[in-house]
């Protein structure tokens, strides 16, 4: 980890120039997301988002500026002062701190990373050396003081983030706990304002950098812990805190013994950290607004998950909660001692930490971890809407126009009883396929399933009602009606089939298979 970090100060002309010329290089040169997959190949390319170098190594052996760079920048390979001065701006370089000389030998002082911004834009994210992916596992010799300060880059909790975040222009966003500012690069294409917060500075400085080399708008960097730097005197601050449309977090959400290293361990009991954040953002938020974070949660023996998870959620805000993936507690330690390197560390030591991981669980009575997505909108319903369920399943991102329909639905759920219910028009949802699944030569399938080929990819089961109503919704008809007509088709009557079938139309509303629409649309 180098202590010495560049400099791209917004308010110098001449620094802005400077970095305006590296950005043009790295542009010329192609050292983009896409330019980096053409060189290097899918098979070296997701090596390389696995820490592992040496088949990136081998496919830049040329000369060419693209593998120079990829040598100096993602491969932390000094090279030839000549080679860099073919790729370069270089005296704007070492100017800036980008690069340190070493007789006639160039070596990065930062990782800079790639990215494909959602338009097609070309990015640049800046990390600590070794540190775009692999954690503090990815670096070597450093002191536990300097690791403790470590600022990574993109992965794959950053990226999921950045999908899931709705998208709609605003006046102010909040990225809390910035670290390398992905989020408030993202943030930075449709807020007007975008306030930066973490506790580290070293990662305010590094946010910067990723800003300024990406050519977007500087940020408000704010030092401060949680909502600390936006309230007025400290959380939970209820007078003069700053509100915000939107609020985004990739917090240091990891439940571990101590706070051993600042961008993954939070340094609060248990997930304290994360109920703490969802907790007090209501108070930070706009009506209207959302607040969208990725988090961890204990699941404590004698206690439904969902039960911890809901009574988070604060007065006045809908809540869709999301878990993704459990694991249970020894390999949710194992996966966080390799972070830190703990795996290197010899024997006798490894198995002292793995000790303290299993004790901190034992005695909060800890018997797995989930991970997963938590979003709030700020409705001041006095009925919030809050969904908590369990989807490991494969997504499609991004899905933040998918979290704006799903808070719709449930406007229109809390608002629409069964008489408006059955009164009401819909259509089936786009990418909706019908599976029929039965033994062969059988005359009726034994279930029916609809499925989404888009956002969620949700599969749910139907009767042959259900299906039959699904796939006449085209909006024309009001929704009894349609019951009607598959009444006198199956020989059922149709005033108890319009008493026993909201409950399932508010399902598949719910889950996205069926959109209201107006009469005539």
């Amino acid at each position: 980890m180098s202590t010495h970090l560049p400099t791209a100060d917004a308010q110098d002309p001449e620094s802005t120039a400077r970095t305006a010329r590296l950005r043009e290089a790295l542009q010329t040169a192609a050292f983009t997301a896409d330019g980096l997959l053409d060189l290097l190949g899918a098979p070296a390319y997701a090596a390389l988002a696995r820490s592992e170098t040496v088949p990136a190594l081998r496919a830049t052996r040329g000369d060419s500026p693209l593998e120079t760079l990829v040598r100096l920048f993602l491969l932390q390979r000094p090279v030839e002062l000549r080679r860099a001065q073919a790729a370069l701006p270089v005296e704007d370089c070492l100017a800036d701190g980008w690069l340190v000389q070493d007789g006639d030998e160039l070596r990065a002082s930062v990782d800079v990373r790639p990215y494909g911004g959602p338009e097609g834009q070309d990015w640049w994210i800046v990390s600590d050396l070794g540190c775009a992916v692999g954690g503090a596992g990815g670096i070597r010799g450093a002191g536990e003081a300097e690791r403790a300060q470590l600022v990574l880059g993109v992965g794959g909790a950053s990226t999921t983030l950045a999908g899931i975040t709705v998208r709609r222009p605003v006046a102010k966003a909040l990225d809390l706990g910035t670290g390398s500012g992905i989020q408030a690069l993202h943030a930075a294409q449709h807020a007007t304002r975008v306030t930066a917060t973490d506790l580290n500075p070293r990662a305010l400085r590094i946010a910067a950098l990723t800003l300024a080399l990406s050519g977007a708008p500087a940020a408000d960097l704010r030092d401060g812990s949680l909502f600390e730097p936006v309230g007025a005197g400290g959380p939970p601050a209820k007078q003069g805190a700053e509100t915000h449309d939107l609020i985004v977090s990739n917090p240091p959400f990891v439940i571990s013994p101590g706070a051993r290293l600042t961008y993954r361990d939070g340094g609060m009991g248990g997930d304290d950290l994360c109920r703490t954040l969802v907790q007090q953002s209501a108070t930070y938020l706009n009506d209207g607004g959302y607040c969208q974070l990725l988090a961890n949660w204990q699941h404590v023996e004698g206690e439904e998950w969902r039960d911890r998870l809901r009574s988070w959620v604060p007065r006045g805000c809908d809540a869709w909660i999301v878990q993704r993936e459990v694991q249970d507690i020894t390999q949710y330690a194992e996966l966080w001692l390799r972070d830190a390197g703990d795996h290197r560390a010899g024997d006798e030591t490894y198995a002292a930490r793995y000790d303290s991981w299993l004790d901190e669980f034992e005695a909060r009575k800890t018997k797995a971890v989930g991970f997963g997505w938590i979003t709030l909108r700020k409705s001041g319903s006095d009925t919030p809407s809050i969904t908590v369920e369990e989807w490991p399943h494969p997504v499609e991102q991004p899905l933040g126009e998918s979290v704006v329909r799903h808070f719709d639905r449930q406007d229109y759920l809390r608002a629409t009883d069964d008489a408006a219910l059955l009164a009401g028009h819909f259509r089936l949802a786009d990418e909706v396929v019908q599976e029929q699944v039965g033994l062969p030569g059988a005359e009726d399938p034994e279930h029916v399933v609809l499925r989404q080929n888009r956002g969620m990819r949700r599969a749910t089961k139907v009767d042959t009602v259900g299906a039959g109503f699904a796939g006449v919704c085209d909006g024309s008809l009001p929704a009894g009606r349609i019951l009607d007509a598959i009444a006198q088709l199956v020989g059922e009557d149709p005033v108890l089939l319009r008493d026993r079938t909201p409950a399932s139309i508010r399902t598949l509303i719910e889950q996205g298979f069926l959109e209201p629409v107006a009469a005539g649309d």
